[in-house]
């Protein structure tokens, strides 16, 4: 996987960001949920719109797919799994909070992947092998060993959870919450993803894993840290739940998550 597929595919991705900032205000409110179910499809609308003709020109072979709440398997071959706006609830309600996100995939495995977050002009990078980077810097997880002091975080990976999941993702909260220093859930996933492999938060798990996660999976996993299942397996883009974690705190997490 060479640097200019990768710089060809952030390019991409900066037009599909540019022409959602047209989109964006922070002013932005919405009277209820018809406007608001409308504004998230006119925004990903947009998105897709720059972003699909774009990625075909740099891979013209890779399979689109943007139904960003997917799960289970792929088949052979390349895939272009794209998040036209990752957070989109915060897009529509003036937070700046989102992003585009955008990973190639190839015979189920991320080998590149691209976060970019237009508000905040953040841009990160992976490729397979290659590291993970933050405009450019390499980045590397928190060296942190002990939960006491992590910060920790989780969220919706789709809406329409049924009472079951809901049910687990509340007691995982809690038993996260009594040993971790602080736990947050929020949307986007991909974007709590990019701040582990920053270093910035220690680790993130997800009850439910969806396709689209595989950008941010592969940021945790070039920037050093350990992605599993919650049975300790390593992941893959059909597990049905996931930690991702600096390697000083993962046992202990995935311990608090299984009692």
């Amino acid at each position: 996987m060479n640097h200019e597929l990768l710089a060809a595919t952030a390019a991409a991705v900066g037009k599909a960001a540019a022409r959602m900032l047209t989109r964006y205000s922070p002013e932005s409110r919405q009277a209820g949920l018809t406007e608001l179910l409308a504004s998230l499809r006119d925004n990903d609308a947009a998105v897709t719109d720059v972003l699909r003709p774009s990625l075909a020109e740099v891979r013209p072979d890779a399979t689109w797919l943007d139904d960003e709440h997917g799960s289970g398997p792929l088949a052979p071959g390349e895939w272009w799994l794209v998040d036209p706006v990752g957070g989109n609830l915060n897009a529509v309600h003036g937070m700046p909070g989102w992003n585009i996100g955008v990973s190639l995939v190839r015979d189920g495995r991320p080998v590149l992947s691209v976060v970019h977050f237009p508000v905040l002009d953040e841009v990160f990078t992976a490729i397979e092998g290659g590291g993970a980077f933050l405009d450019g810097v390499r980045l590397r997880v928190s060296a942190k060993t002990s939960l006491d002091g992590a910060l920790a975080g989780t969220g919706q990976a789709r809406p329409g959870q049924d009472a079951d999941l809901l049910a687990r993702t509340g007691s995982s909260f809690t038993a996260m919450s009594a040993a971790a220093l602080q736990v947050r859930v929020s949307v986007p996933v991909t974007g709590q993803l990019a701040q582990v492999a920053a270093g910035r938060m220690d680790l993130h798990w997800q009850l439910e894993n969806v396709r689209s996660h595989a950008a941010g999976v592969l940021l945790v996993q070039e920037a050093g840290g350990l992605v599993t299942d919650l049975d300790g397996r390593p992941w893959d883009i059909a597990s049905e739940s996931y930690l991702a974690a600096a390697p000083g705190v993962h046992a202990a997490a995935l311990e608090v998550l299984t009692r």
